[in-house]
């Protein structure tokens, strides 16, 4: 399923195609009482973080990769 979610760290918006099905990410945003990673077990750390604050991978490694010096 496309999803489109605005980064909570650049702002811009972001769409991927997460394997989940309509009604799971619907009763999922109606606030089921549940860890996103019991609820969407099948999905891994950056399809969950992308759903929870739009942040992709690709955003998460630039903004914690090592600075050079």
């Amino acid at each position: 399923m496309l999803i489109t979610k605005k980064s909570q760290v650049s702002h811009k918006e972001h769409t991927l195609d997460i394997p989940i099905t309509m009604d799971k990410y619907i009763q999922w945003q109606g606030g089921v009482d549940a860890h996103i990673q019991n609820f969407f077990p099948e999905l891994n750390d950056d399809q969950r973080e992308f759903l929870l604050t739009g942040i992709t991978k690709e955003e998460w490694d630039e903004l914690f990769s090592e600075e050079e010096d």
